[in-house]
């Protein structure tokens, strides 16, 4: 049986998945995934189609899409694929930047009764308590294999701050807690 999957693989949009069999069997049912969008400006950028594209696979396919805008990691500032730390933003700049992409998303995807959503991951992250975040996240990773990967290498040379470094925990939480709060089980997008 064909899924989004095989439609996702004759169009070169899959470059790496973590268990091929498992996706394919988890797609032969409706289920909910998402793809992360940075906040940063009042407009998606050409780099944003192919994600956008496979929101609307997924949905076409009869999935549940979740756009996160990424307002908590905005905060922090996404290290991969960067040479030096981003300008911080304000919470207000985040999410007058949210509104006008979740518009622009509305083209593409159909949020009415509740087929897709899109959050906002500054609210949960924000209300994260740093030292019981660090004790109950934190400790599940280990810094060696955080180094590894390649967007942080690539900022090894020419500096990577402590608040950067936390970026990739931040991610993993976001998938617990889609997984957690609308039974998410598949992150699409970015490699890192």
């Amino acid at each position: 049986m064909e899924t989004v999957f095989d439609i996702f693989e004759q169009r070169g949009f899959v470059e790496q998945v973590t268990d091929r069999d498992l996706v394919r069997e988890l797609l032969e049912t409706s289920t909910a995934c998402y793809i992360g969008f940075d906040p940063t400006a009042t407009s998606f950028h050409v780099g944003s189609l192919l994600p956008i594209m496979s929101l609307v696979h997924m949905q076409r396919a009869g999935h549940r899409p979740i756009a996160v805008i990424g307002g908590g990691t905005g905060l922090v500032g996404d290290p991969s694929g960067k040479t030096e730390m981003r300008p911080i933003m304000t919470r207000q700049e985040i999410d007058e930047n949210a509104r006008a992409l979740k518009a622009q998303l509305s083209r593409f995807i159909d949020f009415t009764d509740d087929k897709a959503i899109m959050v906002n991951n500054a609210d949960w992250l924000t209300r994260l308590g740093y030292i019981d975040f660090l004790r109950d996240i934190g400790r599940h990773f280990s810094v060696n294999r955080m180094l590894a990967a390649e967007s942080y290498r690539m900022r090894l040379e020419t500096g990577l701050n402590f608040i950067e470094f936390n970026y990739m925990l931040l991610q993993a939480y976001d998938f617990w807690y889609l997984f957690k709060h609308h039974d998410c089980r598949l992150q699409m997008g970015g490699n890192d």
